[in-house]
């Protein structure tokens, strides 16, 4: 009778664990969504006005003051978020998020001078098809994604530099191996930030570090899905 309470109570503790960790994911992706609506709505009307375009370039033709705060500040914000968590409440963290979405979609206005739209939303479409899968090989699988971290990490810093470096040498061959080993890293970041976030929404935090650690999984997530859909763009995108 003992060891069949027991594996009773395991079994139930498991299924608080598994509903307590669907409720935070879906408050996660309900803020990438979010996030991520807001990026492309403002991208495409940024686009569609050509007075509102003009604003981030100068009458000579190179970038406006403006034009550079909106390249730059969204870096601002990530970094902002991410080490003034624990000094920041939720709504402050929540209006973070939804400015830097607004701000990202300004600076994502570009591509649309540089592809055409309907290859852009075919890169969209291919992007979210990986992304889910990657998502939920992260949610489901059993084997530990941790280890995995820190070689992405490394990866990713890695394409940072050649990136930087590349803007000096004007390598066409070299941005698209940035471009290919950037999405192998981002695919494998999206598992990987999955099972982390998985693993936290387990946990008991209060309803206040809850709330803020569901916009810092949305924020992961949403950086993951960006970035592997402009590496993307490289390959599937239609110049003008």
């Amino acid at each position: 009778m003992d060891n069949l309470r027991r594996a009773h109570e395991r079994i139930s503790a498991q299924e608080r664990y598994d509903a307590v960790s669907a409720t935070f994911i879906s408050g996660v992706f309900s803020w990438m969504t979010l996030g991520l609506a807001i990026t492309a709505f403002m991208a495409y009307y940024f686009a569609a006005t050509p007075s509102l375009m003009a604003t981030l370039f100068t009458p000579q033709g190179s970038m406006s003051l403006f034009g550079w705060i909106v390249m730059l500040a969204p870096l601002g914000f990530v970094m902002a978020m991410s080490f003034s968590f624990n000094k920041m409440s939720s709504s402050t963290l929540q209006l973070l998020f939804v400015l830097f979405s607004v701000l990202m979609g300004i600076s994502l206005s570009f591509i649309f001078l540089a592809y055409t739209g309907s290859s852009i939303f075919k890169t969209f479409i291919v992007t979210a098809g990986m992304f889910g899968t990657m998502a939920v090989i992260g949610y489901t699988t059993k084997a530990d994604l941790s280890k995995l971290g820190p070689i992405l990490m490394m990866g990713l810093i890695g394409i940072i530099i050649a990136s930087v470096v590349n803007i000096f040498m004007h390598s066409a061959k070299m941005g698209y191996i940035i471009s290919f080993i950037g999405v192998f890293i981002f695919t494998g970041l999206t598992a990987y930030d999955m099972q982390k976030i998985k693993r936290i929404g387990e946990g008991g935090y209060g309803a206040e570090n809850t709330a803020k650690l569901k916009i810092m999984g949305a924020l992961s997530l949403y950086l993951d899905f960006i970035n592997l859909f402009l590496f993307l763009l490289r390959f599937l995108g239609n110049r003008r």
